[in-house]
């Protein structure tokens, strides 16, 4: 992985910019755990992945400020790239439901998949914080202004709406209070 955009507030992560991305931002003083279990990333073979690593390095392990990662070996195209986003939540199979509203296919009780990448739920406390070290998860979408109908439809909560340079996007309050971006991708959008 690298950086493959530093912005002031935010430096974007990946091994190839069109596939899945961490995104850090900036913020002011320590984020709270909130729903954020882990990221696993996927390699193709986890044995040479982990020989990469310093020796002793846990399964799960931290990459810093509260932020855990595990490798996922998969078939991939792309070394490192997002397999999953692990959420703690009270009612795991309860949530991967409500997730099948925001558009995410079930892919088993606890798991649902989006864009060749899964949220899995696990039993815990989301907790409640204004400053959580999950800002968002981020779907990529052909279209944020049919999201934004179906939102209403639904009646989901649209957090807001951003028309940037790139890209446009609808912000919408998914379970736990998770904010899920739906980001579509101007004929301008160039990242390396």
């Amino acid at each position: 992985m690298h950086a493959i955009a530093q912005e002031s507030n935010f430096t974007l992560m990946g091994s190839n910019a069109r596939r899945g991305k961490l995104t850090l931002f900036d913020a002011e003083g320590p984020r709270d755990r909130g729903p954020l279990k882990h990221v696993g990333l996927r390699v193709s073979s986890l044995e040479t992945a982990r020989a990469a690593l310093p020796a002793g390095t846990p399964d799960v392990f931290d990459i810093g400020e509260g932020i855990f990662v595990t490798l996922v070996e998969a078939p991939t195209d792309v070394e490192y790239d997002l397999d999953h986003v692990a959420l703690w939540t009270a009612a795991p199979e309860v949530t991967a439901k409500e997730y099948e509203r925001y558009g995410f296919a079930p892919a088993d009780p606890k798991r649902v998949e989006v864009g060749g990448a899964y949220v899995e739920f696990h039993e815990g406390d989301p907790g409640a914080s204004d400053k959580p070290l999950l800002n968002h998860l981020a779907v990529l979408v052909d279209s944020a202004d049919e999201v934004i109908a179906d939102a209403k439809h639904l009646a989901i909560e649209v957090e807001s709406v951003v028309d940037a340079a790139n890209t446009y996007a609808a912000f919408l309050w998914g379970p736990d209070r998770v904010r899920i971006e739906y980001v579509e991708h101007k004929p301008t959008f160039s990242l390396t």
